[in-house]
């Protein structure tokens, strides 16, 4: 394939819209990340993920591919969520029309699940007939669908004799939360989908398997020759859908393939995550799945790291062995351009030949000169223009709302209290084994003690390669034991104010950082509205939230206390700060030792029709309303234990009447009285220190 250049016509925006530009932090970053020191956050990150695939070999033979692709299909599936087993009707519309040169545009909009409508462009050509098709899908550039960029493939191809259909992705485009164009789905939007299971990377497999339905319905497609491309984020959209749908006969993933491990260091948008990925394969098993079919990996020399060519080309060697297997080498092929992250004309032509060879099975697959063209407004391809969309649309929060109170009710709680206890075991094994992925194997735990003016300094190591945590402790037993925990570290004022009101009380005052928080953050975390945004997705790669790591640590620190003392008092008290609240309540619902929790200004429901604002990625566990519930259910799981509940804010980060707090704790309520411990749960309104220990008495 010949080498091209073509700088990017994108502006590109500051900090927070830096994906809705060019699809991931790290293209507007430059320089690759330094390495990490040794016994950092992200090394531990990396050893993690190279344990999990260290194993990993390609296939020798048909038969064990086969074996190897069932495996990889369902880690998909799991990680995803399931599919509706029967599709809702698509109800298409076209609201309006613009004719040009050789084509013509339609505004389509069509139902992919009930009440989620796509917003679409069809460009068709004015040739009689059947035409083979291509679904064109987006990345992060401002305009999504209507984006020049995408246009232009969209154009060429159309003028070439294929019927394209182009589409907005679930939060993007048209899509969004709000009417106009340019706004991004990831970080805390797209975050709302992860605690019911359904990321939204799964979300876009079966949203464009929707728009290969809507193609199927036209009669001016060709429904056994359709083909899928796109750039960024619509690379990856390329390489899961033609993976999983093999009605996509070809595939053009655009500066996308790399290696999963590669994303380990960097920052990606949610749309590119799929969670505990490393657990099952590397990103060459899921480009596998689309084998025998057609596949042409476009990468960029400029690229970031995720996307480089030495990243794909890690990913080819091993596809290539599964292409062998099936006896087409031909049909997957890496072209390599002198750019940076685009779809530039080069590549586009590119993409003409490899489809017209694929889907039309004319010519070499060498790249067709593209057509001359000229791109639209993008106003005037919208289906809803200015703010004449519906207001009462689906966005992805709302979409992710309903999702969730769907999951709620259909796990409703027992009648009695036995049935209770059984449910509650049922429901903290799912807490751990599946939502965190299971607790790992350590060494006894190793302490090193030393006092300083009174406070005793406690050091361990909460796993190997991790830097070790260390806990200041002031008092002794038997006085009650209070851990602090907040997520934005020991040194802030308020932390100082929760230690000391606590010494104040006669308590022994534990304070201690958490695995990348406080002084361990990882440099860069913030993305947007999400303070840990990196390494929180590094931790959901490996299929370990850090929810479910923070709350190992809160356990080590007990063994470490254990350990120091020869034991622990009658009373541990976990106090949680903010998102901190829901590490305690989770911690004292599988930890025994744990005999009062207090969570202050505290989330206090994961269901939310609205972005989070004011929360940690961190602490938004794939499938944890499925398998477990919602932030109540977590509190109902330490009934009996007493259960201090402080203020709370919504997922919008406003704060909640106490009528609302009362309403959003109903199930623990409800838990409370079948246990006949109903007084051991206290909702109050304030959060400050001295009456959230007044309360913990």
């Amino acid at each position: 394939m010949p080498l091209a250049s073509q700088s990017m016509t994108l502006a590109m925006f500051a900090v927070v819209t830096i994906l809705a530009a060019v699809g991931s932090p790290s293209q507007s970053q430059g320089a690759e990340p330094a390495p990490p020191s040794p016994k950092t956050y992200l090394q531990f990150i990396r050893s993690q993920a190279e344990a999990l695939r260290i194993s990993e070999r390609p296939p020798e033979t048909i038969s064990e591919w086969e074996v190897q692709a069932a495996s990889v299909r369902k880690g998909l599936q799991t990680a995803w969520g399931e599919f509706p087993t029967k599709p809702c009707p698509l109800e298409p519309q076209v609201l309006g029309t613009l004719d040009r040169d050789g084509y013509r545009v339609e505004k389509v909009v069509f139902q992919t699940r009930p009440g989620v409508r796509m917003t679409a462009n069809a460009y068709v050509p004015d040739t009689p007939g059947q035409h083979p098709a291509i679904l064109a899908v987006h990345g992060h550039w401002k305009g999504a669908k209507q984006d020049p960029v995408v246009q232009a493939r969209c154009i060429g191809a159309a003028k070439l004799g294929y019927f394209v259909l182009a589409v907005d992705a679930f939060g993007a485009g048209e899509r969004g939360v709000g009417k106009a164009l340019g706004e991004y789905h990831g970080e805390m939007t797209g975050a709302t989908l992860l605690p019911v299971g359904r990321p939204l990377s799964g979300i876009q497999v079966y949203e464009n398997m929707r728009a290969v339905d809507y193609l199927l319905t036209r009669p001016e497609v060709d429904g056994k020759h359709i083909g899928i491309t796109g750039a960024s984020g619509g690379g990856n959209q390329s390489m899961y859908a033609g993976a999983w749908d093999d009605r996509l006969k070809a595939s053009v993933p655009v500066c996308s393939v790399g290696n999963y491990q590669a994303y380990l260091g960097i920052a990606c948008c949610v749309c590119e995550l799929v969670p505990g990925a490393l657990r099952f394969t590397e990103e060459w098993g899921v480009l596998g799945l689309t084998a025998p079919r057609s596949l042409l990996m476009i990468n960029a020399t400029q690229d970031a790291s995720q996307f480089s060519v030495d990243a794909a080309k890690r990913t080819l060697t091993p596809l290539q062995q599964v292409y062998r297997l099936h006896d087409q080498a031909t049909h997957v092929q890496h072209a390599i351009f002198e750019s940076k992250h685009d779809y530039n004309q080069a590549m586009r032509e590119a993409m003409y030949g490899w489809m017209t060879l694929h889907l039309k099975g004319e010519g070499e697959g060498t790249s067709i000169a593209e057509p001359e063209m000229k791109t639209e407004d993008p106003e005037t391809l919208r289906c809803y223009p200015g703010d004449t969309r519906p207001d009462d649309w689906m966005t992805l929060p709302r979409f992710a709302a309903a999702e969730g109170r769907t999951l709620i009710a259909a796990k409703p709680l027992p009648g009695d209290a036995e049935g209770w206890r059984a449910e509650a075991e049922t429901r903290r094994k799912a807490l751990v084994d599946t939502v965190f992925g299971g607790f790992p194997t350590v060494p006894p735990i190793g302490v090193e003690s030393e006092s300083i003016g009174g406070f005793e300094m406690l050091s361990f190591e909460a796993e190997p390669g991790l830097p070790p945590i260390t806990a200041t402790r002031l008092g002794a037993n038997p006085a009650p034991l209070a851990i602090v925990i907040d997520l934005e570290g020991t040194e802030t004022d308020a932390y100082h104010a929760w230690s000391q009101a606590v010494r104040e009380a006669g308590w022994q005052s534990v304070t201690v950082d958490l695995r990348a928080t406080g002084g361990e953050t990882v440099p860069g975390d913030k993305i947007g509205q999400a303070p840990d945004h990196n390494s929180a997705e590094w931790a959901l790669w490996i299929g370990r939230p850090l929810l479910g790591q923070w709350v190992f640590d809160v356990r080590r620190l007990l063994d470490a206390i254990e350990s120091s003392e020869g034991g622990l008092p009658l009373d541990v008290v976990l106090i949680g700060r903010g998102a901190g609240g829901l590490v305690a309540l989770c911690a004292g619902a599988v930890d025994p030792r744990v005999t009062k929790v207090a969570a202050v200004g505290t989330l206090a429901s994961y269901i939310s029709e609205e972005p989070y604002v004011g929360q940690r990625l961190g602490v938004m566990a794939p499938g944890i309303l499925r398998e477990v519930g919602d932030v109540a259910h977590l509190a109902a799981l330490n009934a009996p234990k007493q259960v201090v509940i402080a203020g709370g804010v919504a997922g919008n980060g406003k704060a909640l009447s106490l009528e609302s707090l009362r309403n959003a704790y109903q199930p623990a309520t409800r838990v409370g009285t079948l246990l006949n411990a109903k007084e051991k749960l206290r909702l109050i309104e304030g959060t400050d220190p001295a009456g959230v220990l007044e309360a913990l008495r």
